[in-house]
């Protein structure tokens, strides 16, 4: 239908060129995002790197989600969606409960999709462990170092087992101080980089590090030949500037060796912390899709790709086109669905409601509200029809629905879609929209435009 014009085309063409005015290059890029110039100018965001490593954890993360029982076939599908997603590297499952084939044939399923995707192999805790992730050919293994010393027996899982068997579990080789953790895991180390893998070291609780048990730890590992350490914090208790801190001394203390982090979203700052912890030199973010991971949660893959990409410009090689997608098979394959607003791929993270001010601005320009392009991240916007929502709003969806009104009978359906709103107590479905409509308009609606209507 025409639609009474609000703006005149001078108008517009000036409303543009106003928005023209207040953007600039990579901050704006049309399609794709808008937003703020300050966030590309290194006086007020520091320096960032030109690109950054997402590893991402997901298989090993959802282990730790209570009731997630997912057949190996649902995980190898979403494993193929996440190379796919062009993730460079991949965090699998452990070792537990799988033999031989099923962790050769996880390898070359990535290997498959991406051979310059890196898989990684996490809890290694013995040398028949690290045997068995080389034979089935990762490219590294994570050797995971609790923060403690003697504190750190709680986190030693076959202690319970023996304990409950009324079996002595203490020996002479069960570490009694950090010296003791720090020796058996450079053992480790040491025996995996002998086996040709590439070793990257998780060291855990750092939220309870101190300068002199950090600086202990950067010596022993690095020395055992660590090519990475990644700074876990699982209760998440870093805040960004922490994290800068911490990884700023772990390069001061070996200028030699890649630092990475794995943040936790206990304050909704796990994003922040990534971006504050690769400001300061960190190389590699470790993260899941959807934030999965046991209680509050890891980096959300989306979220921070997004935030590197168009935020600050930094390359992450992530194809974003996908990544609503794999934010649907992942809570497919966990049941754990995430909340409506869910950054960037939310069900309704680019719904603003159905006021005609919102919804009719994207004929203007529609990176205003949406800093983002829903297709740019595989997503969509949402048009609702509300007690707020005017006749441009309505006049759209019901074009939207194969109707095509005049401005007199939008005006009609308009108030009478506000009486039965008010009267149900609800709002109205495309289905009851396009039934006011052919109420209102009975010789103009067509029979395929209500089943249309019926169908949406």
């Amino acid at each position: 239908m025409d639609k009474p014009p609000v703006f005149t085309p001078d108008e517009i063409a000036r409303f543009r060129a106003e928005l023209a005015s207040r953007r600039t290059a990579g901050a704006y890029e049309p399609g794709r995002w808008s937003v703020s110039p300050l966030n590309r100018r290194p006086e007020v965001t520091g320096s960032l790197p030109r690109a950054v490593r997402l590893r991402d954890a997901t298989l090993r993360s959802v282990e730790t989600l209570p009731g997630v029982v997912a057949p190996t076939e649902a995980k190898r599908a979403f494993l193929r969606r996440l190379v796919a997603c062009g993730v460079p590297e991949v965090v699998t499952a452990g070792l537990g409960g799988r033999d031989a084939a099923a962790l050769k044939a996880e390898v070359e399923l990535v290997k498959g999709e991406n051979p310059d995707c890196r898989v990684i192999c996490p809890l290694m805790r013995s040398r028949e462990d690290i045997d068995r992730a080389a034979a089935a050919g990762y490219d590294a293994v994570q050797v995971w170092v609790q923060g403690f010393g003697e504190t750190s027996l709680i986190y030693q899982a076959p202690v319970y087992g023996r304990a409950w068997r009324g079996e002595e579990w203490r020996t002479p080789d069960t570490p009694r101080d950090r010296a003791g953790v720090l020796a058996r895991a450079a053992g480790l180390v040491e025996y995996a980089r002998a086996r040709g893998l590439d070793v990257i070291v998780p060291l855990l609780m750092v939220s309870y590090a101190t300068d002199e048990t950090h600086e202990q730890s950067v010596a022993v590992l690095t020395a055992a030949g660590a090519g990475e350490l990644t700074l876990f914090d699982g209760p998440g208790a870093m805040s960004p500037e922490a994290f800068a801190h911490l990884v700023a001394r772990t390069k001061a203390l070996a200028p030699q060796v890649e630092v990475g982090l794995h943040p936790h979203n206990t304050f909704g700052l796990a994003v922040g912390c990534a971006v504050a912890a690769v400001r300061a030199g960190a190389t590699a973010v470790e993260l899941s899709v959807n934030g999965y991971c046991g209680g509050p949660g890891n980096a959300d893959l989306a979220a921070t790709t997004l935030a590197f990409e168009a935020l600050y410009g930094v390359h992450t090689g992530i194809r974003t086109e996908n990544l609503t997608e794999l934010a649907r098979v992942g809570a497919e394959l966990t049941n754990y669905h995430p909340a409506w607003n869910h950054p960037v791929t939310g069900t309704h993270a680019f719904c603003w409601g159905g006021m005609d001010l919102i919804t009719q601005e994207t004929e203007i320009d529609p990176l205003l509200h949406n800093c983002l392009e829903p297709a740019a991240v595989g997503n969509f916007r949402k048009v609702p029809f509300t007690p707020d929502s005017g006749p441009y709003t309505l006049a759209d969806k019901l074009t939207a629905l194969g109707l095509d009104p005049t401005p007199a009978q939008v005006d009609t359906v308009l108030d009478r879609a506000r009486e039965l709103m008010a009267r149900e107590g609800r709002l109205l479905t495309d289905h009851d929209l396009a039934a006011l409509a052919k109420a209102a308009t009975p010789d103009a609606v067509s029979d395929a435009a209500s089943a249309a209507g019926e169908a949406r």
